[in-house]
């Protein structure tokens, strides 16, 4: 912990060498990073903490667990905010995500070169690599002995694969039939025990499969039970319920967090600042603030991965709620032969809880009252695949500030989204393939919800800062000391889930800053702190 120093409103002040805003994937590995390196490091949350032991098995529960503030939406394809996918809590959205964690390939990072579209990323896949192979080994990802995509690995996945669900093999099936290879998808979740530095044993998975509400027994690799712990033993102090409301400047350095806990407003004098607050608070409050903005790119290139899912019944018992929600996966569609679109999609099995299904059913198909009552009846009985699908950057996505205010008279995002002819086509390709492969399942009343997933891109990273927010290490072109660590820094959505790549980039965001200051080039360094 810094210095005691009187500060204004009656509140006490202290200095650090960095301040990270947020605790989930983009900020908890490079608090632990720079944590262990010595440096006086604080991380502000504006969730509260979410130990395993109380995460009950509860759909409703989970609420908790999920960014509250309303957001609005607008385009053609409107995202659903009421439930949206940040997190809320000491963990961050890793405290609800489904694990799934698979590489994204050596292609996906340059779209543009490749296609003719989209963006590419400032650095490649290489660069990368060693951050993968070190989170799969800490995380404790259960995985194949060799998975049959991607280039090859210099390590093998740390433990063996979890057991396939009932969707896993409704799909196994289905894609065996439709000549689709698959394989055991890679989850950081344990499939035998783990002894994880400053927290402990985390036990295996128990196949509970509530982990959208939580996981119980710290099996899931959530931020609060991998990097937090050892961010803290280390030194790192975390505070919750701590809401980021400015950020002090003097001339292009950033020299104070404000921000409000328990109703009071609160500073804290920082080296450097890592805003790691996701793809939609990280703009907010850049654009609230008229930050890092120079380019006009704050709030741009708005993306989500088309994520359509496929559902149908079954004779015999699926029960979707138990086991890893996504078991299975399959690649072979990373750049399907013949394609209308520029990227390409993975395909997995999905586990799914019965509120939520309920809910999506009644969504998609417009089925209320005793229609979808007597529809539940063959929960059971029901299982479903989906895909997780690229998007490229287009002008009319993005995120602007409303003139609605929130509960904290701050205003509103507002978020603007449609699919481009390229996912409308790429969701075509899937919805098509899908239908095969359940049908050669032995699935039945067959219906799909078509949707988006995830939140990516607002602040993107590149070399050029006409048309960047960032550089490739992470730090904002307009300001010495500000750097970005979420999904919003990608300039391309990738064909996979992003929480394996947003962990990748935390880790050589800390290891750049570290290195820079090492070097005596970073402007974090102890006598510009004293100056501030």
């Amino acid at each position: 912990m810094g210095r005691q120093d009187s500060g204004p409103h009656g509140s006490g002040r202290q200095d650090f060498d960095a301040v990270v805003i947020g605790t989930g994937a983009g900020g908890a590995p490079l608090l632990a990073r720079l944590a262990q390196a010595g440096l006086r490091v604080l991380a502000l949350e504006a969730g509260e903490a979410h130990p395993p032991e109380a995460m009950p098995t509860d759909e409703r529960a989970q609420a908790g667990l999920f960014w509250r503030d309303e957001r609005l939406s607008a385009g053609a394809n409107p995202l659903p905010f009421g439930n949206n996918n940040s997190g809320c809590g000491v963990g961050g959205s890793t405290l609800h995500y489904t694990a799934y964690v698979p590489r994204p390939q050596p292609d996906d990072f340059h779209l543009r070169r490749t296609f003719g579209v989209g963006e590419d990323w400032p650095l490649a896949f290489s660069k990368l690599e060693g951050y993968f192979d070190e989170l799969e080994g800490f995380l404790g990802v259960s995985g194949p002995a060799t998975y049959p995509w991607g280039p090859p690995r210099r390590q093998g996945y740390a433990h063996p694969p979890l057991p396939l669900n009932g969707a896993a093999q409704l799909m196994q099936r289905g894609a065996e039939a439709v000549g689709l290879r698959t394989s055991p998808a890679p989850n950081a979740a344990l499939s035998r025990p783990q002894e994880q530095e400053g927290y402990g044993l985390r036990p295996a998975c128990t196949n509970r499969g509530f982990c959208q509400a939580g996981c119980s027994v710290g099996a899931k690799a959530s931020m609060d039970v991998t990097f937090l712990p050892l961010a803290t033993r280390h030194g790192a102090e975390i505070r919750a319920g701590c809401f980021v409301t400015d950020l002090e400047r003097r001339g292009d350095r950033v020299t104070g967090v404000v921000y409000r806990q328990g109703g009071q407003e609160r500073r804290v004098r920082a080296g450097a600042v890592f805003l790691a607050a996701g793809a939609i608070e990280t703009p907010r409050l850049l654009l609230r603030l008229g930050l890092a903005n120079s380019s006009g790119q704050v709030g741009r290139n708005f993306m989500a991965h088309v994520g359509t899912q496929l559902w149908g019944q079954v004779e015999e018992e699926v029960r979707p709620h138990k086991g890893i929600p996504g078991a299975l996966i399959s690649e072979d569609t990373h750049r399907p032969e013949g394609a209308d679109f520029a990227g390409g999609y993975l395909v997995q099995s999905i586990g799914v809880m019965p509120v939520t299904y309920a809910s999506q059913f009644a969504r998609g198909t417009g089925t209320w009252g005793a229609a979808l009552t007597s529809h539940m009846r063959g929960y059971r009985h029901t299982a479903g695949i989906n895909v997780l699908g690229d998007c490229l950057p287009q002008p009319g996505n993005f995120l602007e500030l409303s003139d609605e205010p929130d509960g904290r008279g701050l205003p509103k995002p507002r978020i603007h989204f449609s699919w481009g002819e390229n996912e409308r086509r790429m969701n075509a390709h899937a919805t098509r393939l899908m239908t095969d492969l359940w049908t050669a399942a032995g699935a039945s009343g067959l219906w799909t919800l078509e949707r988006s997933a995830h939140v990516i891109g607002t602040a993107r990273m590149g070399r050029d800062p006409r048309r960047s927010v960032v550089r490739p290490d992470g730090r904002a072109h307009d300001l010495e000391n500000l750097y970005i660590s979420d999904n919003s820094t990608f300039p391309s959505a990738l064909s996979v889930n992003p929480a394996l790549t947003i962990m990748a980039l935390s880790l050589r965001t800390a290891d750049g800053f570290l290195a820079a200051r090492r070097k005596g080039e970073s402007a974090c360094d102890r006598g510009a702190l004293e100056q501030t």
